[in-house]
């Protein structure tokens, strides 16, 4: 079990980072942090449609394995015998 309990760990904290910058890429709706970094001004260059629902796709597939990874990770420890 430790070493399902690493993978997992290791997943998690992979999962993490790769969730977090997918959220950062997304087009901001404006007035919100990415105007502050310039996100404002790419409004006007405009995005491709498929592009972003392609990034849509990718960040919730990314967010299950995220949660299905926490789930699991829960059980281990729920059901580790050796307590540790």
């Amino acid at each position: 079990m430790t070493v399902l309990r690493i993978v997992l760990q290791v997943l998690l904290a992979l999962t993490s980072l790769f969730l977090t910058l997918l959220i950062l890429l997304h087009k901001g709706k404006g007035g919100g942090l990415s105007d502050m970094f310039g996100g404002g001004m790419s409004a006007s260059v405009g995005g491709s449609g498929v592009a972003e629902r392609n990034l849509n796709r990718i960040t919730v597939a990314n967010a299950v394995l995220w949660a299905a990874v926490v789930v699991a990770l829960g059980l281990v420890e729920r059901f580790d015998p050796s307590g540790s």
